[in-house]
């Protein structure tokens, strides 16, 4: 090879046979590791699913994307540091048991959910500054420790089906989402939501809540959906009650499976025209593979067994709630229909139906009349307006 004024040529060789030839000789370079499959560019990498027990050879510098989910790994640390483009991570349904230490500070969303994690140490994330989303559910987690000012980007933190039996503390103020489903959870500390002005979905169905103190939520002026459904409410207990069914009604959150009370929604809730319980749609596509596009990043919602790419709910929209196909989203405790369904034993409804006056008959007016006391009701003004 020899420069000729200002060509680089090549003895033997025209100018576009040589341009094909450096071409392909770039293209060759480019070698998806043969236990994965990659797209064209080479930069979004497949390795799920192949009994992976080392991270494959061959993984160009420059990828975006790299799932390997579903495979035997064991460990990672220090291995994914110098895929400094590196947007997304899966490495999900492993054997993983802590963290991947000195993962690229470039990621912008990290799924490691099915592994064997029991803690999230403040080192594990404080250098993530670009994340946006991490899932660490269905692991054994039972602390997780954030540093104050750390993850200034992360959206959404999916800590569902683990064994936390508090709220953590110190989660990142940016926060929009946070599942907490389907834990051991029993008390949520002063101050622990405080510093959360942007959450605006939080799931805690399917936890060991009795009670939750009057002020617990009252910080949360961006919240629009809530779950409570799934929790051992001690509705006998009207004086630690009382603070939450007062907030129930009050919010103009969504509250779904409201504590003590036979109807499965409050908060913005309403009655239709034939009765059944309705709230504004939450149009949702099926959970899981195929949902999220490589590269892509779903900021709008997670929920419990997956991610989902959500619209922003229509507040004038009074069509019924439409769950997604993966019925994990809310632990198969809400139903399908446009009909809400209530989740109190049959001994608490006996209970409950028993207790008259009290907190539940004083918040809710004919909201939660039974058919016959709203006919009672209509009868009783039908003789007064007589008798005047």
């Amino acid at each position: 090879m020899k420069r000729t004024g200002r060509a680089l040529t090549m003895p033997g060789c025209g100018t576009a046979a040589c341009a094909l030839l450096l071409l392909f000789g770039l293209r060759a370079l480019a070698v998806c590791p043969h236990a994965c499959s990659c797209t064209r560019t080479h930069r979004v990498v497949d390795c799920s699913s192949r009994g992976l027990s080392q991270l494959p050879e061959g993984l160009q510098h420059n990828i975006r994307s790299l799932n390997l989910s579903r495979n035997r790994l064991q460990d990672l640390d220090g291995l994914l540091g110098h895929f400094a483009h590196l947007r997304t991570l899966d490495i999900s349904h492993n054997q993983l048991p802590r963290m991947p230490s000195r993962l690229p500070r470039a990621l912008w969303e990290i799924l490691a959910s099915g592994n064997r994690l029991r803690s999230l140490e403040k080192n594990d994330t404080a250098y993530q500054w670009n994340l946006r989303a991490l899932d660490l559910s269905a692991n054994g987690l039972e602390r997780v420790v954030f540093i104050n000012n750390t993850l200034p980007d992360l959206r959404l933190l999916n800590l569902s089906h683990n064994k936390f039996w508090t709220v953590p503390t110190n989660m990142p103020s940016n926060l929009e989402t946070v599942d907490l489903s389907h834990n051991f959870l029993v008390q949520i500390l002063p101050g622990s939501l405080d510093r959360l002005p942007r959450l605006s979905r939080f799931y805690l169905h399917g936890n060991r809540f009795s009670s939750v103190g009057e002020p617990a939520f009252g910080r949360l002026d961006g919240l629009r959906l809530i779950t409570l459904d799934d929790n051992p409410w001690a509705c006998e207990d009207e004086e630690n009650m009382t603070g939450l069914l007062a907030w129930t009604h009050q919010t103009s959150a969504r509250v779904l499976g409201c504590p003590c009370h036979t109807h499965h929604v409050c908060g913005e809730a309403r009655p239709g025209s034939t009765g059944a319980w309705r709230y504004a749609s939450y149009t949702q596509r099926p959970l899981g593979a195929g949902n999220r596009q490589a590269g892509r990043l779903p900021l709008e919602a997670v929920t419990s067994g997956g991610w989902s790419s959500l619209g922003q709910p229509d507040d004038n929209d009074t069509s019924n709630f439409s769950l997604p196909a993966n019925h994990l989203l809310f632990g198969g405790g809400f139903s399908t229909a446009g009909t809400s369904t209530t989740s109190t034993t049959p001994r608490s409804r006996k209970a409950n139906k028993a207790k008259t006056g009290g907190v539940r008959g004083t918040n809710l007016g004919l909201r939660t009349c039974a058919p016959h006391a709203l006919l009672l009701n209509v009868l009783l003004a039908t003789v007064v307006y007589s008798v005047l």
